[in-house]
């Protein structure tokens, strides 16, 4: 190996990056700040349960088995993934259940429980999910948009798909029933994403989701991200672990190193960063005049929205509560304006309730539930709540009574341990600007080329890799992001 790169964060993109480079042939060392990899897919045990902090919905697999394939070698020897079905069971206040899977038959039923006439128009929705999915995630998903001249290649398929609309706008145009709306719309929150805004191209969410399924790996999410490690163990690679880097050095428009809170240092041909677009720029590279520059621009642009997430064991099995369930609340747009514009916290909340033990019962005790609940919840630009305080735990119970109201009665006599985690804990452990879950918010003019380029425009040797680079955020978008940044740094 005669190339060399440093990876700045050990997420999943970052990890799928430097698989990439390292089964190329390119010295690969991932420095991580944590004391365990993942970023955002962080997890704890406690008193015997597994919390998976997220990502949970894990799609589109093919993008994962890439990684081992590119050394002949197979996913499977090193984790187990699950089938999850129903992929949601979606919930609304008046006792509506919806289960939604890529079983035809079943889901036409379920669609038909609502209104029959939506079934025809379930269906044109999705072959305009199939358009958009060959355009946008199959011939666009993993190439980098470093100038303008890209977009343009690609405005006539933005064009068909009248990409300027929003995910619900066209959900809309196809399905007359709210609940329906709302059931087909919800997916682009999973990604930071305002379904009254986000760009319709994020309907491909559907197709994924139907041809390729809904997976859980066996012992969480963290389990995936240790068979990641492994991997890169194997190809010769070297991971950092608990040793945050605090600065970028460059020489002219170079980038030369990385210094770490250790002291140690780190040289390099290439640098690639998978941690927060806003303090690589404001903080890792304060003493070049790209930084500075740069990070007054990021402070312009829109961020997407923060998580409030509840973790808690319990005990029972409830064999009731599906693995991924949605609850929505009395309100939709009204709640998404809160969210994404007024910065207001609400009394009602929707929220998404994992429950992986229903899959994997190893994730808890014998006779015992390992869940997590999460509510959408603005950012710290805009909602300024005492998250560290009495609200957020007020904010917490709220959450659990809702839950044990909706779908787990006597949930709260049952639970023996939890603890939540806020948008100041992102800021904290993730060095998340505002607390952003999920980077810049999916807006069209933040998408492809107007999104943080893989490679930074003047410092040629400096990418990036993750939910602020294109295509964005979830497992398939920040591994698609590496293909991308990896063709890049290997002149592919």
């Amino acid at each position: 190996m005669t190339r060399t790169a440093i990876v700045i964060g050990a997420g999943f993109g970052g990890l799928a990056l430097a698989i990439r480079l390292q089964s190329a042939g390119v010295a690969t060392t991932i420095v991580e700040a944590r004391d365990k990899p993942g970023g955002r897919a962080y997890h704890w045990v406690r008193d015997g349960f597994t919390f998976d902090a997220g990502p949970t919905v894990i799609t589109d697999p093919p993008c994962l088995s890439d990684l081992w394939e590119l050394s002949g070698q197979d996913m499977a020897a090193d984790v187990e993934l699950m089938p999850v079905s129903p992929f949601y069971r979606l919930n609304w206040p008046d006792g509506t259940n919806f289960d939604y899977s890529n079983d035809e038959a079943a889901l036409h039923a379920e669609i038909a429980r609502l209104n029959p006439a939506d079934v025809a128009g379930y269906e044109r929705f999705l072959d305009y999910s199939k358009g958009v999915y060959e355009q946008g995630y199959v011939k666009l998903g993993a190439t980098a948009f470093l100038d303008f001249r890209a977009m343009i290649r690609a405005a006539p398929a933005l064009m068909k798909y009248q990409a300027w609309r929003s995910v619900y706008s066209i959900v809309s145009s196809y399905v007359q029933d709210e609940r329906l709306r709302q059931a087909l719309s919800f997916h682009t929150l999973l990604v930071g994403g305002n379904p009254m805004t986000t760009s319709a191209i994020y309907a491909l969410i559907h197709t994924i989701e139907k041809d390729g399924g809904v997976w859980f790996a066996r012992g969480g999410t963290n389990r995936l991200v240790a068979a990641l490690i492994r991997l890169f163990e194997r190809l010769g690679g070297t991971l950092r672990l608990g040793d945050a880097v605090t600065a970028i050095h460059t020489a002219g428009d170079r980038a030369t190193g990385v210094t770490t809170a250790s002291g140690w240092r780190g040289d390099a041909e290439m640098i690639a960063c998978n941690g927060d677009l806003m303090h690589a720029y404001r903080d890792l590279l304060a003493d070049h005049p790209r930084g500075p520059k740069t990070a007054r621009s990021l402070a312009r642009k829109r961020w997407s929205p923060s998580l409030f997430v509840v973790h808690f064991g319990a005990k029972g099995d409830y064999p009731g509560v599906a693995h991924h369930s949605i609850l929505f609340g009395p309100r939709y747009k009204g709640l998404l304006d809160d969210i994404y514009k007024n910065g207001v916290v609400p009394d009602d909340f929707s929220l998404y309730l994992h429950h992986p033990s229903i899959t994997d019962p190893g994730m808890a005790p014998p006779g015992h539930s390992t869940f997590y609940a999460l509510a959408p919840v603005a950012h710290l630009g805009k909602a300024k709540a005492d998250w560290d305080g009495d609200f957020g735990t007020r904010f917490a119970d709220a959450i659990i009574d809702e839950v044990e109201r909706r779908v787990a009665p006597d949930l709260r006599a049952n639970i023996v341990t939890r603890f939540h985690y806020t948008p100041t804990d992102f800021g904290r452990d993730l060095n998340a600007h505002l607390g952003s879950a999920f980077s810049l918010e999916p807006v069209l003019w933040q998408s492809a080329f107007f999104r943080a380029h893989n490679r930074d425009d003047r410092i040629s040797n400096l990418y990036f890799v993750g939910a602020g680079t294109h295509p964005g955020a979830g497992i398939p978008g920040v591994v698609g992001s590496a293909k991308a940044t990896a063709a890049l740094m290997l002149d592919l």
